[in-house]
């Protein structure tokens, strides 16, 4: 597990743990089960405060990627269908977003932009 943090990201430390924990959960890097640090030592090792640890903890826990057993620690929980199929549209809506910003600035066309893609998806049609 590898979380790094960017101090001079506008983005508050306890956001960026959270959404690298969350990609590597929904990615399947960090298995199903697997215990995480705990809050103290993921504090300890990147010299941040045990609060902005477990805001994060708390953000995924709510979320339902991690599960919390008292007095053993925190893990992975099962992913969710559902969750990981509402992860990959985001994704693909943001892809979609920035092909729509780049398609304005050549002038190209919807129809122009079906093409191309009717075009890469040919093979797998």
């Amino acid at each position: 597990m590898t979380i790094l943090i960017n101090n001079k990201s506008g983005q508050p430390i306890y956001e960026q743990i959270y959404e690298q924990l969350r990609q590597q959960i929904l990615s399947g890097a960090l298995p199903e089960d697997e215990a995480l640090p705990s809050v103290r030592n993921l504090a300890k090792d990147l010299r941040i405060s045990v609060i902005t640890t477990r805001r994060a903890y708390e953000e995924l826990e709510s979320s339902g990627l991690i599960y919390t057993l008292p007095g053993k620690g925190s893990f992975v929980a099962a992913r969710d269908p559902a969750l990981l199929r509402e992860e990959h549209l985001r994704q693909i809506e943001a892809h979609m977003q920035a092909i729509d910003g780049l398609a304005a600035a050549c002038g190209l066309t919807r129809a122009e932009l079906g093409a191309m893609y009717d075009l890469i998806t040919e093979d797998e049609i």
